[in-house]
């Protein structure tokens, strides 16, 4: 009996650290990071303007008086704050600002900007827009800079991560692990091979999936997050089949485990 017992205790024990194991790989992130060649271009990055979006634009120059025509209204004590943490638990926390006046995008794609009238922005991204607007400048304004940000960049976090909500990132960049990060990571339960992303652009609706073990992950479209996306962490077969259970099942079977004890104790010591 005593010799059953303890193969019993053997077999269990392997089971638990293969168990145990597995878990640890389901958890880990890039697992293959060291055998993958980062492709990524910045074609997946730069994202194009949208309607709707709120672009912070502030020309300066050498004199900036010269330039005061094309900030109207704006003055450098002006602020515009956003939250990157706006749907979390910690409010205040990441606070950032963005400085400058803001022009909305209109349904068109165009912005209404002071003396050059209406810019059209469609099918440009920040960067292709901010170099179409300084060569614009050069004819009025000897070496301005153009600093453009996108103020309402925001994403959606749903499903098995520890802080749901809609996040702000004030720089206009960020990749689906940052987002992540704000969102304070997956829970256990998450499916982390299996991420959906959905995205709008130009009007159309897309998704894809990615899968965060695989380090590949970085050359994926979905790895730089566009504004408005969405991520959704699906719940992992071990969720679906706890909320199935009762919830008294673990106090059963430790009841159960404590009674199989006690009969293999009794066993032992009247076969003494």
């Amino acid at each position: 009996m005593k010799s059953k017992i303890l193969g019993i205790f053997f077999i269990f024990l392997l089971v638990s650290c293969k168990v145990k194991e597995n878990a640890k790989n389901e958890l880990n992130y890039m697992q293959n990071i060291e055998n993958v060649a980062i492709e990524a271009s910045t074609k997946n990055s730069n994202s194009t303007i949208q309607v709707g979006d709120q672009l912070v634009i502030l020309i300066t120059a050498k004199d900036m008086d010269v330039v005061k025509p094309f900030n109207q209204n704006y003055s450098s004590s002006e602020l515009i704050q956003t939250n990157n943490f706006a749907g979390g638990n910690t409010p205040n926390q990441g606070m950032t600002t963005i400085s400058g006046p803001t022009y909305n995008v209109d349904t068109d794609g165009n912005i209404d900007f002071p003396i050059l009238g209406k810019l059209n922005t469609s099918g440009k991204s920040l960067v292709d827009f901010k170099n179409e607007l300084k060569d614009k400048m050069i004819k009025y304004v000897i070496n301005p800079t153009v600093n453009i940000r996108l103020s309402n960049f925001k994403v959606t976090i749903l499903g098995e991560v520890n802080r749901q909500g809609d996040y702000t990132i004030a720089n206009g960049q960020g990749t689906i692990l940052n987002a992540l990060g704000l969102a304070g990571d997956m829970t256990m339960y998450g499916k982390r091979n299996d991420v959906l992303v959905i995205r709008t652009e130009d009007g159309k609706v897309i998704h894809g999936r990615v899968d965060l073990h695989d380090a590949n992950l970085i050359n994926s479209p979905f790895y730089n997050l566009k504004q408005g996306d969405a991520i959704i962490v699906s719940s992992n077969s071990t969720k679906e089949i706890t909320s199935r259970q009762n919830p008294n099942t673990a106090l059963y079977l430790t009841a159960a485990s404590i009674a199989v004890t006690a009969i293999a104790v009794v066993v032992g010591l009247f076969k003494k």
